[in-house]
């Protein structure tokens, strides 16, 4: 499985090299068009990822997610759901990588094998980082009205919290 597993990615970027050389595709040619296009799409993009990287520092630097995590703690306590969680609920729709940071932090803190652990995992897992892909690959298309994009994707990561809720109470409770 090793020998495969080495040797996977060279045999396919052969063959497809030798399946386009055979279908008398400039292989090259197409590689170097297909760079360039890369390129000029990730240039085209940085504007937006620097915009969300400043808007998530000012969110977490201005005190809004201490804010927000007070807000919710007498509501989530009667529900029985760890206030620790709040902060992880309200960054993963925005960063993937921030949202990391958290739960790995979650983890260390008390445990992967604790019920605050296993829901940060499981959050993590079951949720997405919608602003992000609003607002990498929408804008790298060109797309300006997302609103309705926007709705669907936070309902389905609240959906998504809700059921990481509901399943670990029930499995792990």
């Amino acid at each position: 499985m090793v020998n495969i597993s080495i040797w996977i990615i060279p045999l396919l970027i052969g063959f497809i090299l030798a399946y386009g050389t055979w279908k008398k595709v400039p292989t090259y040619e197409v590689f170097v068009e297909g760079g360039k296009e890369g390129l000029s799409i990730a240039i085209s993009i940085v504007p937006y990822l620097v915009g969300m990287m400043v808007a998530i520092s000012v969110f977490r630097a201005s005190g809004a997610m201490a804010f927000l995590s007070g807000l919710l703690k007498a509501p989530l306590d009667a529900l029985g759901v760890p206030t620790e969680i709040v902060p992880l609920a309200l960054i993963r729709p925005i960063s993937g990588t921030g949202a990391l940071a958290m739960t790995t932090d979650i983890i260390n803190t008390y445990g992967p094998d604790s019920f605050i652990g296993r829901l940060a995992s499981t959050m993590q897992g079951s949720t997405d980082t919608t602003l992000y892909i609003l607002t990498v690959y929408f804008g790298a298309v060109g797309i300006k009205k997302m609103g309705n994009a926007l709705k669907v994707g936070l309902l389905s990561d609240l959906v998504g919290m809700i059921a990481a809720i509901v399943f670990v109470t029930i499995v792990f409770g």
